[in-house]
């Protein structure tokens, strides 16, 4: 079934459309078993790859990844869609897992929920961004459920949440407006009310680091600890951090050029999807790749190309074509592209130049990747809450579940270390 033009504007997945008020629930919302099932939608997704026909020579010199994905890569990626991937293998693969769907301030949210044997297991929500999904966290749920040890030898063991962000997979596209507190207050609501969690930790990249962050911040009495690997505030530049007499090691420097470099030729769709001009609408680049397989590939497999560790796809890495398919796989069966994106026109001062401090004495841990496209130092992260773990990777990108996963999951059980 695809979703029509009229829907959109119902649902609010087009900026500018009708304004919805959250509601509170009145009660305790109803948990439902949910089975992920897309096979009708793969025919015509197979028919939109199989049809798009690509040039046979770029229309500009060729200059690698530098303009974008390349045609040699799109190409092969292509061909390895229709050749190499079945969408029903990666359905069964991922319904292995405990998917529910439940109903809050009028939104579904689906989510992943799996429990740990130990008694004594820390309530941990994941939380993923743009263009990611609950798929990023796969490769580390059920280890997070296993008893394991700290750094120090303390055991420790998950029960894991993850949920579909509004207008994201699974989940209801958002009302017009919708903002990181609001998805905070929904995340809020889903463990404490319907999974009766009375204190939970977090971990979130990306956007789903700026819902985390405001979760750390206005909800101190139920987050008792936060992980993330992404803030809501722009990293600085190296004129910005001598200022504050922050200064960097190597690998820290390396770090800082990243970002940079990300900030000068990588942050266009950025822009594209936050309407800050007269010249970016997030609804045009929707609705042109809505339903566009092809397309959709290019746009999002750039940035899982471009924002990863050069050797992706080599251990620890298991972000390779075949992964990046399957996400976009996920976008376009879900119909979810166009909801996705308007994310951050919703939230134009979603990531801020003005550094706070979260109202919380909660414990603050944080990991560094070496090639993620946002950069913070030690210094900077403590002026935003209350840290005590800060890991610096030398492998990995902007997908730690799948540029580096046991890195992620080692940083993810010294949550134990400070939980109380």
């Amino acid at each position: 079934m695809r979703v029509s033009l009229a829907k959109l504007f119902a649902l609010g997945v087009l900026a500018g459309s009708s304004q919805a008020s959250p509601v509170q629930p009145q009660h305790t919302p109803q948990v439902h078993p949910f089975t992920v099932n897309l096979s009708s939608r793969v025919p015509r997704m197979l028919e939109q790859i199989r049809s798009t026909q690509l040039l046979s020579q770029p229309v500009y010199i060729d200059t690698g990844n530098a303009n974008g994905i390349t045609l040699h890569d799109l190409k092969s990626f292509q061909k390895q869609w229709l050749t190499a991937f079945n969408w029903e293998s990666e359905q069964k693969e991922i319904n292995k897992f405990k998917h529910y769907t439940t109903l809050i301030e009028g939104l579904t949210i689906h989510f992943v929920h799996e429990k740990s044997n130990a008694t004594d297991a820390i309530p941990l929500v994941l939380l993923h961004g743009w263009p990611g999904s609950f798929l990023e966290f796969i490769p580390i749920i059920e280890e997070l459920t296993k008893q394991a040890t700290t750094a120090s030898g303390k055991k420790v063991s998950f029960d894991v949440i993850v949920p579909s962000l509004p207008g994201f997979a699974f989940s209801s596209a958002p009302p017009v407006n919708w903002t990181f507190p609001d998805s905070a207050r929904l995340i809020n609501t889903l463990v404490t009310q319907v999974l009766h969690y009375d204190t939970y930790a977090l971990f979130g990249t990306d956007i789903g680091g700026g819902i985390g962050w405001e979760l750390y911040d206005q909800y101190n009495t139920t987050v008792r600890a936060a992980h993330l690997a992404f803030l809501p505030f722009l990293p600085l530049n190296s004129a910005q951090l001598d200022a504050q007499n922050i200064t960097l090691n190597s690998l820290e420097a390396f770090e800082e050029s990243v970002t940079t470099e990300w900030s000068t030729t990588g942050e266009g769709y950025f822009l594209e999807h936050t309407t800050k001009s007269n010249t970016t609408k997030p609804n045009t680049i929707g609705l042109a790749l809505q339903d566009n397989a092809v397309g959709q590939l290019a746009w999002i497999g750039e940035k899982f190309l471009n924002w990863s560790d050069p050797s992706a796809g080599s251990a620890p890495s298991i972000l390779t074509h075949h992964e990046i398919l399957r996400h976009v796989s996920l976008y376009y069966l879900t119909e979810s592209f166009a909801s996705s994106v308007v994310i951050y026109a919703q939230n134009p001062q979603g990531f801020s130049s003005a550094y706070r401090k979260a109202r919380t004495d909660a414990p603050l841990l944080f990991s560094a990747f070496k090639y993620n496209v946002g950069f913070w130092p030690p210094a900077l992260v403590a002026q935003t809450g209350n840290l005590v773990l800060y890991n610096n990777h030398n492998f990995g990108g902007h997908f730690p579940g799948l540029d580096n996963p046991p890195a992620l999951l080692g940083d993810l059980r010294e949550i134990g270390n400070y939980w109380k």
